[in-house]
């Protein structure tokens, strides 16, 4: 849910204390277009951002749609000098959302012409303040949000182990956590993947294993049948789908959130 203060900050941060170039009286409408084509997201959150300013959002297309170039993506209707103060804050949002989404349905794609059945994540790997936006758009290219903060999955992580052992560091996170919550163990070895799932791991994740290295380790996860496996670390779209191969049940990437491009968007006006 996008709030007014985050708004009021976003806003703050691009009109500043003294907003001379956007003195325009008037009515005016807007219009975001697609400049390439790429999946729809990000736009609750340009909506948001003009509803706050008084600006009427007359059309929007939903979260997930396929775009084109030339495609028409928001229309907006109100005062010039608001419509103006909002647009690059909306241009910002959709296009950065929409960058998401377009790289995740590309890795779920290349993804699937190996595997229907495994799932594309993201990570906790977002930019601070815009997670929930980030996670959305994941969500709207077809990928999995992966678990939103550290309440919604107990994850025991290299230095974890470093610090308790692999064994204990699962036992110490076992005793404090619900029946109805996941635990995640990073491994990095085939051999340390059975231990953990032998110690009790609903989810093992294989970090920065090759693909023959995660094969194997799937391989030697078949006995708990109700572990899942999940490939991790260095991830990109140029392999994914070789990963997909390997018969893990889930691909985490970070690139989905941290390295996607924006999508080119052009946002006009005309009274």
């Amino acid at each position: 849910m996008i709030t007014d203060t985050q708004i009021e900050h976003w806003l703050r941060e691009d009109i500043g204390h003294h907003d001379v170039t956007n003195q325009v009286p008037g009515e005016t409408t807007g219009r975001l277009v697609a400049k390439e084509d790429g999946v729809a997201a990000g736009l609750e959150a340009a909506s948001a951002v003009f509803e706050y300013l008084g600006v009427e959002v007359l059309e929007s297309i939903e979260a997930g749609s396929s775009l084109e170039v030339g495609d028409e993506i928001l229309r907006v209707k109100g005062p010039a000098r608001e419509v103006l103060r909002g647009e690059r804050v909306a241009v910002n949002l959709v296009g950065h959302a929409s960058g998401i989404a377009t790289r995740t349905q590309n890795a779920v794609d290349r993804a699937q012409t190996a595997s229907n059945d495994v799932e594309i994540a993201a990570t906790r790997k977002t930019t601070p303040g815009l997670r929930a936006l980030e996670k959305r758009a994941v969500v709207a290219g077809g990928g999995d949000t992966h678990r939103l903060d550290l309440s919604h999955m107990v994850m025991v992580k290299d230095n974890h182990v470093t610090e308790l052992g692999l064994e204990r560091a699962i036992a110490h996170v076992r005793d404090q956590i619900s029946f109805a919550t996941k635990l995640e163990v990073e491994v990095e070895t085939v051999t340390a993947a059975s231990r953990a799932a032998e110690a009790g791991a609903d989810i093992v994740l294989l970090d920065n294993m090759t693909p023959a290295e995660t094969q194997t380790a799937v391989e030697e996860l078949r006995p708990y049948k109700d572990v899942l496996a999940e490939a991790s670390g260095g991830i990109t779209l140029e392999n994914v789908t070789e990963y997909a191969t390997t018969g893990v049940d889930v691909i985490s990437m970070g690139s989905l959130t941290h390295s996607a491009p924006s999508l080119d968007l052009s946002f006009r006006t005309s009274d």
